[in-house]
């Protein structure tokens, strides 16, 4: 089998709280199992060609946001066929915001998504922050750490992620956490998220190996560690 291509977008700007823990926690779980793969990253001003198997950007600041948020219109096309081909998608936060249709910063200026999820966000003026737990269908459990002002809500047809038992997620009033749409995951979680939850980090590994065979499934792994990680977090 050839090695999985995983793609991390904007690493020197959208990269806050741990969010590259993801990288270190996808790329280690793929080692331990003896599988290949190439880690490739994009950077403004740079031209995105080819296809990637995984796609991550982590999350930044508005100042950051704005940054990347030209150059990511001008990947849009390739994002959207990942997509559409049911290939892994996670992003944290301020990347999470601009898969959507729009952020709308403090200062009342609007960063165009490239729509990938049906969501709007709207910053606030009030802080989300904290550890956060919430309960997904497909994962069960997960924790994390979150520190946004953005107002996020699901358009229609979208469903969330999660269900929020301590903390706020997407917003302060409907108990929703981010999105889970074909392959695709967006978040507010940092922390780094992944470390602390290996199945959705098995998830997007399996998911990206199927594509390239569809019968393939992964070989478990001992997670005590991870599990514990888990657990300390929730009393926090």
């Amino acid at each position: 089998m050839r090695p999985i291509r995983l793609l991390h977008l904007y690493p020197d700007r959208m990269n806050i709280y741990g969010d590259f823990g993801n990288i270190i926690a996808l790329s280690q779980r793929m080692e331990w199992r003896d599988i290949a793969f190439e880690y490739h990253t994009h950077m403004t001003g740079d031209r995105l060609t080819g296809e990637y198997d995984m796609i991550f950007m982590g999350g930044g600041q508005d100042n950051g946001q704005a940054y990347v948020a030209q150059d990511l219109q001008l990947q849009s096309r390739l994002i959207h066929d990942h997509f559409r081909a049911n290939k892994p998608i996670l992003v944290i936060c301020g990347g999470y915001q601009l898969f959507g249709h729009y952020f709308i910063t403090s200062e009342g200026v609007e960063l165009p998504g490239i729509r990938v999820f049906n969501i709007a966000t709207r910053a606030t003026d009030f802080r989300m922050i904290g550890n956060i737990v919430l309960r997904s269908e497909k994962f069960g459990e997960m924790v994390g750490f979150e520190n946004h002002s953005g107002a996020t809500q699901l358009l229609a047809g979208e469903q969330p992620l999660g269900k929020v038992e301590k903390g706020y997620g997407n917003n302060q009033t409907d108990k929703t956490e981010g999105v889970f749409s074909a392959s695709a995951i967006g978040t507010y979680l940092h922390g780094s998220f992944l470390p602390k939850n290996p199945e959705v980090a098995d998830y997007l590994i399996e998911t990206a190996l199927q594509t390239i065979e569809p019968k393939f499934s992964l070989l478990a792994l001992d997670d005590w560690l991870e599990q514990k990680a888990n657990a300390n977090a929730k009393k926090l």
